[in-house]
């Protein structure tokens, strides 16, 4: 049975989340605050966290940032917060998704199970093999990428476009592509989620291995590994 973390300082709304979600076949465990969170995390294992932002003693972007230096546990942020600059920081920092306050039950459901099956999916696929491109290794089966020896803390949808782009190298892949095989979902044009993600692989690559450039950005198409000469 998957366990889920919810984290909201509300309690009506975190006792409405608790008792719907436990509903559904899922084990709970509520927290009211960042620093009762963290300590939860530091003491247990959890296959999903429900995040609010604005909590007492710690707040959640902070929980979030200290949480992905050494988790890739799925993390759905649900925030009141509701402009297009706020999810993007989200999502740079780690945040795999966002729902905005109020929220739909059934649509928060969904995207539980969105994350948790894709979750599930990236461990259960992983095989016993190493791929390796230029300086980074990426091990499927123990879903850690390292650069150089130095191991990066990437989300678990990071880990997915990377692990997708080493997988097969020469091919270019569509943003819609990228989009549907990671998200499972149809891409938006106008959906700047995919850019983010991309840009945090660039910035965490680049600042373990400085000199090297790793995924190009084809004008008008998509994205791919950059060819091995071209880094020369």
């Amino acid at each position: 049975m998957e366990h889920i973390l919810i984290v909201e300082d509300e309690k009506e709304i975190n006792g409405l989340l608790r008792c719907f979600i436990s509903e559904h076949g899922y084990l709970t465990t509520s927290a009211y605050n960042g620093l009762e969170a963290l300590q939860l995390i530091q003491r247990g294992s959890y296959d999903l966290i429900l995040l609010d932002l604005m909590l007492p003693y710690k707040s959640g972007d902070q929980l979030l940032c200290e949480l992905r230096e050494h988790s890739e546990v799925p993390v759905i942020v649900i925030s009141a917060k509701d402009t297009t600059q706020t999810k993007i920081e989200l999502l740079r920092i780690g945040a795999d998704d966002y729902i905005t306050k109020p929220f739909d039950l059934d649509e928060t459901l969904a995207r539980i199970e969105s994350n948790l099956r894709r979750n599930k999916m990236n461990q259960d696929t992983a095989g016993n093999r190493c791929l390796t491109y230029q300086d980074i290794q990426l091990d499927e089966m123990k879903h850690n990428v390292e650069v150089k020896g130095r191991e990066l803390a990437l989300t678990a949808k990071e880990y997915g476009i990377l692990e997708l782009l080493m997988k097969h190298p020469e091919k270019i892949y569509s943003k819609a592509n990228l989009f549907k095989s990671i998200w499972n979902e149809e891409y938006m044009s106008e959906d700047n989620t995919l850019n983010v993600h991309i840009s945090n692989i660039r910035n965490k690559l680049k600042a373990a291995s400085p000199d090297k450039l790793y995924i190009e950005t084809v004008w008008g198409i998509g994205y791919r590994l950059y060819k091995t000469d071209q880094n020369r």
